[in-house]
């Protein structure tokens, strides 16, 4: 059974913290550095209520990953929308330790994908992975995104600048 998807909401807070904290050290080399209030339900209500303005502004969509027990194992959002001729934005996720290697990204990246060039009538979904994060290259290689390049020091992640793989995936690819 697949994993899905949903809009995220402000009681997720609790489980998002949980979540969080239970993960950390596995989050750690994938994730930019957070401080402590990241880590409790005040930071994860501040977060949601931020992710959903942006939301609110056409901006981006914030999604919970809902397992198939209906218990939220991760995130997935699209970021960074831009209209006019560019049609186009950006996507991260996650996935808790115990939510890894169960297809759920997968299935996760796919419904978010039916959502940016269904409803909101994108044309182009960007994602990135650190050079040596293998396994995420494999859930978008699998979600038809095309790699398309590298860029050097592209994000500050576990305190450094970090090389990241560029994935793409328009609306009319096969």
């Amino acid at each position: 059974m697949p994993a899905t998807i949903r809009l995220l909401e402000p009681a997720d807070a609790p489980r998002l913290a949980h979540l969080q904290t239970e993960g950390r050290e596995f989050f750690a080399p994938w994730d930019k550095d957070r401080d402590e209030e990241w880590f409790t339900v005040a930071g994860q209500e501040a977060e949601i209520a931020a992710q959903l303005r942006r939301h609110a502004a056409g901006e981006g969509v914030p999604f919970a990953i809902v397992d198939p027990d209906g218990e939220l194992v991760g995130r997935v959002n699209l970021t960074t929308i831009v209209r006019g001729p560019f049609q186009s934005c950006s996507m991260g996720y996650w996935l808790s330790p115990g939510a890894n290697g169960k297809g759920y990204a997968t299935d996760a990246v796919r419904a978010v994908l039916e959502t940016a060039f269904g409803e909101l009538g994108l044309h182009r979904v960007e994602a990135s992975t650190l050079r040596h994060n293998e396994r995420s290259q494999r859930v978008l290689e699998r979600s038809g995104f095309t790699r398309f390049g590298m860029a050097p020091r592209y994000l500050k992640i576990a305190g450094a600048w970090q090389d990241h793989v560029l994935f793409q995936r328009l609306a009319d690819d096969d």
